[in-house]
């Protein structure tokens, strides 16, 4: 089982793993201690809780093992399966853990997030470059349909599952002026 007194023994694992130094952790695990109460009191406090504080099961760890959990996560951007694995604690353990710890950690250290509002379709050349900075060229593939193979063997190759066609795939590199540069040669369509 994997937790911060097996991993901090180790140094040079524990930067690995949570992208700290054990002296840095500890000093973030104090500033985090010591907000964790006022937090987790408000938290319970909420006007939409459904339960009564005190109800629902107690943590299977320790606040400074959820924390290095969280760090981990963000760190490695491993599965939550394979955290809990490590840690002996279910998937959905991990999850909840690291969504409860988020907004208080962020608070001490600044965590990457996900930016839902820039999910959308663009449409624009100036819109990618926005987004991406000096970017140079786009990658992309294409599937296009093909006369059905007299062959079986060619018919089971490039059937595509996804179109329920016969196809052949082509990987395309577009510049920022819509010039091809770079077209690889077909594929089978049954490739992934």
């Amino acid at each position: 089982m994997l937790n911060f007194s097996a991993l901090s023994k180790n140094p040079q694992h524990f930067r690995n793993f949570s992208g700290l130094t054990v002296q840095e952790f500890e000093a973030l695990n104090l500033k985090i201690e010591e907000k964790y109460t006022a937090y987790e009191q408000k938290r319970l406090q909420r006007e939409n809780r459904k339960r009564a504080i005190g109800a629902g099961h107690p943590y299977n760890l320790s606040l400074t093992d959820r924390l290095l959990i969280l760090l981990i996560y963000y760190h490695m951007y491993t599965s939550s399966t394979l955290i809990g694995y490590l840690f002996c604690v279910s998937q959905t353990s991990v999850l909840k853990n690291i969504r409860k710890l988020e907004p208080i950690v962020s608070e001490v250290l600044p965590l990457p997030k996900l930016e839902y509002g820039k999910v959308r379709r663009i449409e624009t050349v100036d819109e990618i470059e926005a987004m991406f900075p000096g970017f140079r060229a786009f990658l992309d593939a294409t599937e296009q349909e093909i006369p059905r193979p007299h062959g079986k063997r060619k018919r089971k190759t490039h059937y595509s599952g996804k179109r329920k066609k016969h196809t052949v795939k082509t990987q395309l590199t577009v510049n920022k002026e819509g010039l091809i540069v770079h077209k690889t040669s077909h594929v089978k369509g049954k490739h992934a």
